[in-house]
């Protein structure tokens, strides 16, 4: 079990800080731990308060739980005051090999701001640590030193700053304009591998509250299991739509995400199956949708007269679809990496009947059958699963 370290500020609303690491770490299969930087009064709408912790307990805090329990990476977001953020960079330097992440918190979704010009400075001792620094645009600018008003002087303020640190820098799109959300990496090393990008549709929604909390917090448990740093992000993008897709309004304001609903749509290895969706054939879907909704399961998807998929409770998905002969039941089962999945289970001697493959419904698939002749498909859907484009409107 993968263990983080989580050292950050607490917030009363429990949308953001301690609270949504916590959860995070959790539904990704992690034992999270904390050394608690700041005590806040905040809600949807606002901070009202902010108490720093000592910095002598802060620290205590992790020598407990390093020196009792272990870590395998390190979260870092509010801080509290400049003085603990100098002593945590010292804190550091004795777990060499430790992976560390560092999301350089200064302002709340709620527009408050959460770090001084002294705190703000003793970040440049915790890049030279991190492994990855995961600022938005404002706390890009803040690193800088600098407005950086089109994508060309962002570029190159965080290729400043990961050459400067040698720690590769996550420079996230969310406070830019536009209909597309672009996050782009920079490596540490010059030299090194391209910058990778990624881009998805921005998702409408008030419930953007701990947002990078938790976004740095899947990036960690990611680097503390068997992913690397590229596929840690590109997981932990994942888990952050989802959980901003499956929220429920609360408050007035930046409401909390639903990190507690992303409980099936990713898994923490690489290719051990987690099952979360089955199809059934169908003669009649009209008649089979009005019997699947009278048992409870909530319809998400209608495609014409020929499929429907459901979900239930807990997140598993459940599908109908239109009988073609002998049809039978197909069990579904979602891993990590497909094509390791594919590759591991060949060497087993396990024939597939369909390669991997990009479906034109967002899933990648492989099929097999077992030895009764029962259809399995091992896949890759992400939020596609449960929430696709077409998805029923307040379904």
């Amino acid at each position: 079990m993968p263990r983080i370290l989580i050292v950050a500020g607490s917030d009363s609303g429990g949308g953001a800080g301690i609270q949504a690491d916590l959860k995070t770490v959790t539904m990704l299969g992690g034992h999270g731990m904390t050394a608690i930087t700041a005590i806040t009064a905040q809600n949807t709408l606002g901070v009202d308060g902010v108490h720093p912790i000592p910095t002598e307990m802060v620290l205590a805090q992790m020598d407990a739980v390093v020196a009792d329990i272990g870590v395998d990476a390190i979260k870092i977001g509010m801080i509290g005051s400049a003085r603990t953020a100098l002593a945590l960079a010292e804190r550091l330097e004795q777990l060499p090999g430790v992976p560390v992440v560092l999301d350089p918190v200064m302002v709340a979704s709620s527009g408050a701001r959460l770090a001084d010009t002294a705190t703000i400075a003793a970040f440049e001792r915790l890049m030279d640590r991190a492994t990855v620094v995961t600022p938005n645009i404002p706390e890009l600018e803040a690193l800088a030193g600098a407005a950086l008003p089109t994508v060309e002087t962002r570029a190159d303020a965080a290729r400043r700053l990961a050459a400067t640190h040698g720690c590769a820098v996550l420079a996230k799109g969310g406070h830019d304009n536009g209909p597309t959300v672009i996050d782009r990496l920079y490596p540490a090393e010059s030299g090194a591998p391209p910058v990778l990008e990624w881009s998805d549709p921005r998702i409408d929604s008030t419930a953007t509250h701990g947002t990078g909390c938790t976004l740095s917090t899947a990036i960690a448990c990611g680097l503390a299991g068997e992913w690397n740093l590229a596929e840690s992000v590109a997981r932990a993008r994942r888990f952050v739509r989802i959980a901003m897709l499956g929220a429920e309004p609360l408050g007035d304001g930046h409401g909390p995400m639903a990190q507690q609903g992303v409980r099936l749509d990713l898994n923490a290895s690489r290719w051990s199956p987690m099952l979360n969706q089955v199809t059934v054939p169908a003669t009649d879907l009209p008649a089979s949708e009005r019997f699947y909704r009278m048992l409870g399961l909530r319809q998400i998807v209608r495609s014409s007269r020929r499929y429907a998929r459901f979900e239930s409770e807990g997140g598993a998905t459940f599908s109908i679809e239109m009988a073609e002969g002998t049809d039978r039941p197909t069990v579904y089962f979602e891993v990590g990496d497909l094509d390791i999945a594919v590759r591991y289970l060949r060497q087993q001697g396990i024939a597939f009947t369909q390669e991997p493959v990009e479906q034109p419904w967002g899933w990648r698939e492989a099929r097999l059958t077992d030895p009764a002749g029962n259809a399995v498909c091992l896949y890759q859907a992400g939020e596609m699963r449960r929430f696709p484009p077409w998805r029923i409107a307040n379904a």
